[in-house]
């Protein structure tokens, strides 16, 4: 496997805008010969951690991404910018990230109708907004022919910016203020920006998440409903925000709630195969 961290400014220099320098650990599992796979070309799966969009969390970074390298999936793990750095500086580095999968592809052996994003938290915050608005026109404005993903998996994910179920202390971190207009809540909630080009989605919640309340999945899953896209939706009854893996790799006290909690990522890998991304 080739292992190695990149510094999208490198590639792309206006992202070190504002002092920005978000980074890309990438995992290449390599396509063997003896087996005659030198040209296979592997799904994607991009990564972005939660952390109220003030840090990158850990536990939801390579934790993560071990668990995809045996499904064959290459996988790309977003350190994106955070507070003080604001909107709309992350959406534009994931295009970045989508942009050089794309002009990698043949190096990298990557099969671009396959790209999966995922996000925990505030990074799924992040995975929704680039899949309902990859082209609006602040990304446009640096990658004027931004790309799509493919699907989206959103795990316990911050979606709307209403102050009655919204995690505030996220939005404060991407826009810099506390007070919000209508229009800022309408265009910084997901579920709002949901149509019928939106991709499918895999989303995972826990009833009792104290930190980013289960509605933000659920209206997240009405939109999809109501624009007839393909989704799976898992709620499960107990276990707090943050719980990532939900094993020992990411958590330190394993409540039977949790245990229950930890089906999630089996049942995601059965759903990406049912959707065709797979390796």
């Amino acid at each position: 496997m080739k292992y190695e961290i990149l510094h999208l400014k490198d590639y792309f220099s206006f992202l070190e805008n504002g002092g920005c320098d978000p980074t890309v650990e990438v995992y290449l599992p390599y396509n063997m010969t003896e087996m005659h796979r030198e040209n296979r070309k592997r799904p994607c799966m991009v990564v972005c951690p939660g952390g109220g969009y003030g840090m990158c969390s850990q536990r939801e970074s390579e934790p993560v991404a071990l668990h995809f390298l045996p499904e064959g999936f290459n996988v790309f793990v977003i350190n994106y910018s955070v507070a003080p750095h604001r909107f709309p500086a992350q959406l534009r580095e994931v295009a970045a990230l989508v942009e050089l999968i794309h002009k990698n592809a043949a190096e990298w052996n990557c099969d671009t109708t396959k790209i999966c994003i995922m996000g925990f938290s505030a990074g799924g915050h992040l995975a929704a907004h680039y899949s309902t608005m990859y082209d609006c026109a602040e990304v446009r404005q640096a990658f004027p022919d931004s790309k799509p993903v493919n699907a989206s998996v959103l795990c316990y994910p911050v979606i709307t910016a209403d102050p009655s179920c919204g995690h505030m202390g996220s939005f404060t971190n991407l826009l810099g203020k506390t007070e919000r207009t209508e229009e800022e809540i309408n265009y910084f909630s997901c579920d709002r920006n949901v149509k019928s080009s939106t991709p499918p989605a895999f989303l995972w919640h826990t009833a009792e998440d104290g930190g980013v309340p289960v509605m933000n999945s659920l209206l997240y899953a009405a939109a999809l409903s109501r624009s007839k896209v393909p989704f799976e939706l898992h709620v499960y009854p107990y276990g707090g925000h943050g719980s990532s893996t939900c094993d020992s790799t990411t958590m330190d006290d394993i409540s039977e709630g949790l245990m229950h909690a930890s089906a999630w990522m089996d049942c995601l890998k059965k759903w990406l195969k049912l959707i065709g991304i797979s390796y």
